[in-house]
């Protein structure tokens, strides 16, 4: 699988942080940007201000001994306090709106994107691969670009102050203070490396661990068949015992980290006492000026923590934003051309004024096809001709490649050579979403979106009437399926329509696609999941139904298919015999058998009923 292949790649070379790429979702946000860096700075400086106060509080009223001006330095104390709190207030704000706007308008671009994807790219992705790009990787750019740039300009504009501060107060004093810098680096680089390798384990356990829950929930009844609680059970309990003991490796370093940086102030600080104990006896040091330089050495190691940690943070989200910017960058297999566009309209901003009406005649001209991720050509030199109202029916084993024909007529992929005619003229000079909007799709495994089963039925037309929706729902007998539900149109069919079954599923599924009064049908198998006795009534329907309308019915049961103007026998990914039904069945060739050998399994089948 592709998106395997791009996992492996993502942790090789990392260059540069491709914060350029990121620029147009930052942009709209600049004002809030450059005012919460400014806080930052200011909060900084406040925090290199204070043990300022500190020094002339020791030097002027406790070693002096005396309280003048001590009203004016407590007002200046508390105002300054007071414009830290707002400044940190202000900035924590505006971090959060910026994690929040850039958040939600990556997430809105990435979702809109993959709307325009071809087929192709859900072929070669799973979900959890591509929620994760929508969710995770934008999740944690919005957090870089808003707490980790606020907290990067705090921590960059104390250490540069401070080491200002005590370079200009007592430049030897600094330099043993600023000795300890390096080791520090050191020690937090080296566990910092431990905990990003160690996290990345735990993540991937953690998957591990969702997916044998998901599938744990999903295949219950399996596992109740198949009686493997006690292999189940096993197996969640070495992938849990195996993310207990990472975890905890993880603590432990995390432990050691803290209690070195805990070290490194109090090292830091006895040198502080040390050195500065010594020239303050000698009378050439203040007992207040020592104070600062004590402030400072506690104040230094956590900043310096933090930009170890912070270029580990880098890295790994440079991880994220290449996994973003690729998709964003991702082009679909099936594109409309700019003046198509300009024409037409896209998926987003249709010019329905332009439309033309779609009647349904359908040309496969010189067509030959292979899958964008293929080597073998599935179509070569296709021809066929389906004039407006034809029924055409595709028939074959499974994983014949019976869907090829269907998802080339529906624009789903483009012909690796040759054209395909839309009433006469190339499928490419007209948008998809003309196209889209006159075919009517029922799948053999039918969606349902989360909401009512009113909300699922208007998909099909928002502008339905509930008369037209009472006329649809009854058409294909769905009414009964609503009439059983408490409360009815209202009643929520669940997550994918999980609280249904997949007939009633499927029957809903029907009632949407009529519903949007199509000029073109796809029917994927769609009677497969429905009894024999309402798969009658629905035939019956939709023979009346697609009167005038073409139509194409990947078919499961060949009875239901006996009476298509045209039969294509797909063997192999090939069309191998085409024509009617007594012309097949009269060449004695792969319909033939296919057809005896299915009347004969279900002539066993009702003998046993």
């Amino acid at each position: 699988m592709a998106h395997k292949k791009d996992e492996q790649k993502e942790y090789v070379s990392l260059p540069y942080f491709g914060i350029n790429k990121l620029l147009p979702y930052l942009k709209p946000y600049r004002s809030i940007i450059i005012s919460m860096i400014l806080l930052g700075l200011a909060g900084g400086l406040v925090d290199i201000i204070l043990p300022l106060f500190q020094r002339y509080a020791l030097n002027h009223f406790i070693a002096k001994g005396t309280l003048d001006t001590l009203g004016r330095f407590v007002a200046a104390y508390i105002a300054v306090l007071a414009f830290q709190v707002a400044a940190n207030t202000v900035s924590a704000y505006q971090a959060c709106q910026i994690e929040m706007y850039v958040g939600r308008d990556m997430k809105r671009a990435s979702f809109n994107h993959l709307q325009t994807l071809a087929f192709s790219y859900y072929n070669q992705n799973s979900v959890g691969y591509i929620h994760a790009r929508v969710m995770s990787d934008t999740n944690r750019i919005g957090s870089l670009v808003s707490w980790g740039l606020m907290d990067g300009i705090w921590n960059m504009s104390y250490i540069l102050g401070a080491v200002a501060v005590m370079l200009t107060v007592h430049f030897r004093l600094a330099l043993w203070v600023l000795a300890i810098v390096p080791l520090t680096a050191l020690g937090a680089a080296f566990f910092q490396k431990k905990l990003v390798d160690l996290n990345r384990r735990i993540r991937e356990i953690n998957s591990q661990i969702t997916g044998n829950f998901n599938e744990g929930i999903t295949g219950a009844k399996t596992t109740k068949t198949l009686v493997i609680e006690g292999k189940m059970e096993q197996d969640f309990e070495e992938t849990t015992s195996r993310m207990k003991q990472t975890s905890v490796h993880a603590m432990h370093y995390r432990a050691m980290f803290s209690s070195m940086i805990s070290f490194s102030s109090s090292l830091a600080l006895a040198l502080v006492l040390w050195r500065g104990g010594l020239i303050t006896l000698e009378g050439v040091l203040e007992i207040g000026t020592l104070s600062v330089f004590m402030s400072y050495a506690l104040g230094l190691m956590e900043p310096v923590q933090w930009i170890v940690r912070a270029i580990s943070d880098m890295i790994t989200v440079q991880v994220n934003v290449e996994r973003f910017t690729r998709l964003m960058e991702t082009q679909s297999d099936v594109r409309d051309t700019p003046e198509v566009i300009a024409k037409y309209g896209d998926s987003f901003q249709p010019k329905k004024e332009n439309w033309e009406p779609l009647h349904g005649d359908i040309v496969f001209q010189d067509v030959s096809f292979k899958y964008p991720d293929g080597d073998e050509y599935v179509l070569e030199h296709f021809n066929l001709s389906v004039p407006q109202g034809t029924n055409v029916a595709i028939v074959g084993e499974t994983g014949a490649g019976k869907s090829t024909l269907v998802n080339l007529v529906c624009r789903f992929f483009e012909p690796t050579a040759g054209r395909i005619l839309i009433d006469g003229i190339d499928a490419r000079e007209r948008s998809q979403l003309w196209l889209h909007s006159n075919i009517g799709y029922v799948l053999q495994t039918p969606h349902l979106f989360s909401g009512t089963v009113l909300e699922n039925l208007r998909y099909g037309n928002p502008d339905a009437t509930m008369e037209q929706i009472e006329e649809a729902v009854k058409s294909v007998s769905a009414d009964s399926v609503i009439a059983r539900m408490d409360k009815g149109y209202d009643s929520d069919v669940g997550e994918g329509g999980d609280l249904l079954s997949t007939g009633e599923k499927q029957l809903l599924s029907f009632a949407r696609a009529i519903l949007a009064d199509p000029r073109i049908f796809v029917l994927d198998e769609a009677t497969s999941s429905i009894d024999t006795v309402t798969e009658k009534l629905i035939q019956d329907a939709i023979a009346h139904l697609m009167k005038g309308r073409t139509s194409f019915v990947i078919a499961h049961r060949l009875s239901t298919i006996r009476q298509a103007d045209v039969i294509l026998v797909v063997h192999d990914g090939k069309i191998v015999e085409q024509g009617t039904h007594p012309e097949l069945i009269a060449k004695k060739g792969a319909y033939y058998n296919l057809y005896t050998r299915q009347f004969q399994e279900e002539a066993v089948e009702d003998a046993f009923g």
